[in-house]
């Protein structure tokens, strides 16, 4: 299932063989945790907490057939419940006002039932509700390999916590975007599942919503070759059957990318290049893709007021601006507006749904801009991200971020529930 060259797959094998420990593989983890210029790729983490799960992992599995993800040291956004740890969703308010967890979130157990050890609960965007990695509670997210860049967002901590080697693949979640930029910014591989898959494998439980119309799963680690490997173990997900050679591929049109920046181009244009080689390229229109936000953003600001507006009293003055301003506007939408856009919701979805009448997979940049410098005006950078990344938001479709050097990233996009056949598409593209 995991290629033996892949990260995932040379560390599993040594694991399984009892070369390594997960005592061991643990510790050499931790060595490597926070290595970012603000020291805050965790925002909760205790190293001895994690070598006493990594003996356990160890006396648990010893004698017994050995889980898909034992003894990996595995670190998990902090949007999700572990039991002894508070869940701060990247804010204050709730790091202040939270107790620690009584007992783990349905992630955190399907982790540690399939072996994972926990490395510990990483930064994020204020909520999940930004896409640069800028945290105003708890310090920007700077790459560990570069302080002059940010990871992007909103699983800051997760890309972060992959970089530096203090997780071997990292828990994340994307409402717009936010597996995909994240692992793209940072070179690295992504993947998010078909929206209404965390659902139907019931792994919402103790998790913090953003918005539940587009909120879904996933993993970001640094081969594509490990997301089947990953994605069953999380999600369960069996192998599927090989891909056709010949698969038929839609490019977006070149007339979309007029912001994309040289980077961004390059690794679009190599990766067109590079499928090209085993199957067939056209190119697609992307039909009102720029309506896209107009009608995602108020859906998702209604639905992430109505999370967090009990919780604050209708005060979201606690959290940083401009998360607070962005609660407030969908607090204030009018009932009648918001079924408006669910409305163009299901058209936009139905327009995304017949391409895949076309094509098996469809191929476009994760984002237009390849580095986001820390210290610079983002104002504007949201908008131009979203732009390419919200689309297949609203089609809840599965995503595999193609990672590139020089933080360019692809979107290979197939289907909604074509989880599997995405998965092994993109192995093989490695």
């Amino acid at each position: 299932m995991t290629a033996a060259g892949s990260p995932v797959g040379r560390l599993a094998a040594k694991l399984w063989a009892g070369e390594i420990t997960p005592k061991q593989a643990a510790t050499e983890a931790l060595q490597n945790s926070n290595q970012n210029a603000g020291r805050n790729v965790y925002l909760a983490r205790d190293p001895d907490w994690t070598i006493a799960e990594a003996e356990r992992m160890e006396e648990r599995f010893g004698s017994r057939p050995r889980p898909l993800l034992y003894g990996l040291p595995i670190s998990l956004k902090d949007c999700f419940d572990l039991a002894g740890f508070k869940t701060s969703a990247g804010t204050k308010f709730y790091h202040q006002h939270n107790e620690p967890a009584r007992s783990d979130s349905a992630v955190a157990a399907r982790l540690r039932a399939e072996g994972a050890v926990i490395t510990g609960k990483t930064h994020l965007h204020p909520l999940a509700y930004g896409i640069t990695g800028e945290n105003p509670d708890f310090g920007d997210c700077l790459q560990p390999g570069n302080a002059a860049l940010l990871t992007g967002g909103s699983s800051s901590g997760a890309a972060a916590s992959v970089q530096e080697g203090s997780a071997v693949a990292a828990i994340g979640t994307d409402t717009g975007g936010s597996i995909r930029v994240p692992a793209a910014l940072c070179g690295l591989a992504g993947y998010r599942a078909s929206v209404g898959l965390a659902w139907e494998r019931k792994l919402w439980a103790g998790g913090v919503h953003l918005a539940q119309s587009f909120d879904t799963l996933g993993w970001i680690f640094r081969d594509v070759r490990d997301g089947p490997r990953l994605a069953e173990g999380l999600f369960g997900l069996g192998a599927a059957a090989r891909a056709d050679e010949r698969v038929p591929v839609g490019a977006i049109a070149e007339s979309f990318l007029h912001d994309c920046d040289d980077t961004a181009r390059s690794a679009f244009e190599l990766s067109k290049r590079r499928i090209a080689t085993r199957t067939e390229i056209e190119t697609f229109e992307a039909e009102d893709w720029d309506s896209a936000t107009s009608i995602y953003a108020p859906i998702q600001a209604s639905e992430a007021a109505a999370i967090h507006g009990p919780r604050v009293r209708g005060d979201f003055s606690c959290f940083p601006a401009p998360i607070g301003e962005r609660l407030r506007w969908g607090a204030s939408l009018d009932p009648r507006e918001v079924g408006r856009q669910r409305a163009r919701h299901a058209a936009f979805r139905e327009r995304i749904d017949r391409l895949f009448g076309r094509f098996d997979f469809l191929l476009l940049p994760c984002s237009p801009l390849s580095r986001l410098e820390a210290g610079k005006d983002h104002s504007e950078t949201r908008h131009k991200i979203l732009r390419y990344t919200v689309p297949l938001s609203l089609a809840g479709t599965p995503v595999v971020t193609l990672p590139f050097p020089g933080g360019a990233g692809v979107q290979l996009v197939a289907a909604r529930g074509a989880d599997r056949k995405l998965l092994e598409f993109a192995s093989e593209y490695a």
